[in-house]
């Protein structure tokens, strides 16, 4: 039975990488999902059949894992989550390993309404490049690069 809690970190993480696969090369196999993960092709099985018993994800013979329909929308929700970040930090002239970083220490831990809100302040930030300016000159010393 599928169940409607939401994923764990790591499950999220495998879900979004077997959208990534899926969309780049039309399919995601295990051994797909553990190179790019950098973990053992025994761990995504064991990922793997957790969320197959939660109902995102299903094994089709010479096709590989498919996303189903809740697995999509998560998968979707994962990526918007991350788009929205990345965005976000690009205003502030992050290079994209800072960024990287951030977002991965952060993207699950957000809630719904706080990534409604940076959203709606990355849309600020954009229909006024001159407040973004000023913003960016009061803070008066260079952006951080890790």
């Amino acid at each position: 039975m599928p169940t409607r809690s939401r994923p764990s970190q790591s499950a999220e993480d495998y879900l979004e990488r077997i959208h990534e696969l899926i969309e780049a090369k039309g399919y995601a196999r295990v051994v797909d999902i553990a190179s790019s993960l950098r973990v053992r092709q025994a761990s995504v099985t064991s990922m793997v059949q957790k969320l197959g018993r939660a109902g995102y994800v299903k094994y089709e013979k010479y096709r590989g894992l498919i996303l189903t329909d809740n697995g999509r929308e998560v998968a979707r929700r994962i990526r918007h989550r991350h788009e929205t970040l990345s965005r976000f930090f690009s205003l502030f002239g992050l290079d994209d390993a800072t960024q990287r970083l951030d977002i991965e220490g952060i993207e699950h831990h957000l809630s719904p309404a706080t990534l409604e809100m940076l959203a709606d302040l990355a849309d600020f930030f954009e229909q006024n490049p001159e407040v973004l300016k000023k913003f960016l000159k009061a803070r008066n010393r260079p952006v951080t690069k890790r």
